[in-house]
């Protein structure tokens, strides 16, 4: 019989995560544990990566709702975890890694082998001038090809300052840069934003104004100078209005987290989607530990091995805290790889 529990674990950061939200000094989400009573000794272990205040499952119930699943783990129906996102992942990931023998393989591909690696982008958060320049430096001496910079929160003509001090040393084929505003604009000023932040060789901006506005952000679209990437978007929308919210907005990209949106089947409705519709996409963890940043990474790999993006990934958030579930991933300048012989430490984790 297969059996299942949890328990609530706080992320502590190494330093204050800004964003145009608020800062971010810890994270809080939760682990599932499965296995099966006859052998208990090997069980799957997953991430139910809730994100306060973003997840479309953050409700005040959300620990009542995982205990009731993990206790009738044997009879659930299917339609028990609509608009559950977070568990639906956790709980896809403790199945499949105990289907793997409970080792953390969540897809046994040449990744988890060690055999090929990630390119990734570089994460810059927001705070003062000074020290996201120096974060900037930071990630440029570490080899990576692609910035990518929290806006919205500081100065706008201190962001334009930094994106110019980055222009100045590197051209637009030596350094990417992307920049994420979640939600920070207004409709009204949006468009002169997003007009100063061409001049810069900008390769995407992400959610320029807040979600829920699908008639203005299809006009931005249209008439934007930069290709404009959907995130938060994205979060909560019926399969039916999938379809729907990508042929009324059309946006250049959209942001997959699989974590927000509906684990790993509901990530590739939104993937097979924009296929059809030639808009492009790229992979982002959502601030998860090291035991979903796993299953996100090698879920990203297994995908590139059919449907390869060309472009770096957003999973660079391993190295963002002081209490991570110490793990065979390893980041290596611009690049995430998975080394199988690093041990997995879960001595950390208590249930």
């Amino acid at each position: 019989m297969l059996r299942a529990t949890y328990t609530r674990y706080i992320l502590k950061f190494k330093q204050p995560a800004g964003t145009s939200r608020g800062i971010l000094t810890e994270k809080e989400t939760w682990f599932v544990k499965v296995w099966y009573s006859e052998q208990p000794e090997i069980y799957g272990l997953g991430e139910c990566a809730l994100f306060r205040g973003l997840s479309a499952d953050d409700t005040p119930n959300y620990e009542k709702k995982l205990a009731y699943i993990c206790q009738n783990i044997n009879t659930l129906m299917l339609y028990e975890l609509k608009g559950l996102s977070s568990i639906l992942f956790g709980l896809d990931t403790a199945i499949a890694d105990l289907n793997n023998g409970g080792k953390r393989i969540i897809y046994p591909i040449p990744f988890t082998e060690g055999q090929t690696d990630i390119e990734i982008n570089g994460l810059i958060w927001m705070g003062d001038k000074d020290t996201m320049r120096q974060r900037i430096i930071e990630k440029l001496d570490a080899g990576f090809h692609c910035v990518k910079l929290k806006i919205g929160a500081i100065d706008f003509e201190e962001e334009l300052d930094l994106l110019r001090y980055i222009r100045k040393q590197f051209s637009k084929e030596v350094v990417e840069l992307r920049v994420d505003a979640n939600g920070a604009f207004t409709p009204q000023e949006a468009p002169r934003k997003l007009e100063e932040l061409s001049r810069y060789d900008i390769h995407s901006i992400e959610q320029p104004i807040r979600q829920g506005q699908w008639e203005e952000m299809a006009i931005l679209c249209r008439n934007t100078p930069i290709p404009i990437a959907l995130d938060e978007e994205l979060i909560g929308i019926e399969v039916s209005d999938k379809s729907k919210l990508l042929d009324m907005i059309r946006p250049q990209y959209i942001v997959i987290k699989p974590s927000l949106l509906g684990s790993f089947s509901g990530s590739w409705e939104w993937i097979a989607r924009s296929q059809e519709r030639n808009i492009g996409w790229w992979i982002t963890s959502a601030l998860e530990s090291n035991i979903g940043l796993n299953a996100i990474a090698q879920w990203t790999a297994y995908l590139q091995t059919f449907l390869p993006t060309g472009m770096p990934q957003g999973l660079g958030t391993g190295q963002l805290y002081t209490n991570n579930i110490p793990s065979p991933l390893e980041q290596t300048g611009s690049t995430i790889r998975y080394n199988p012989q690093v041990n997995w430490d879960l001595s950390q984790i208590s249930f």
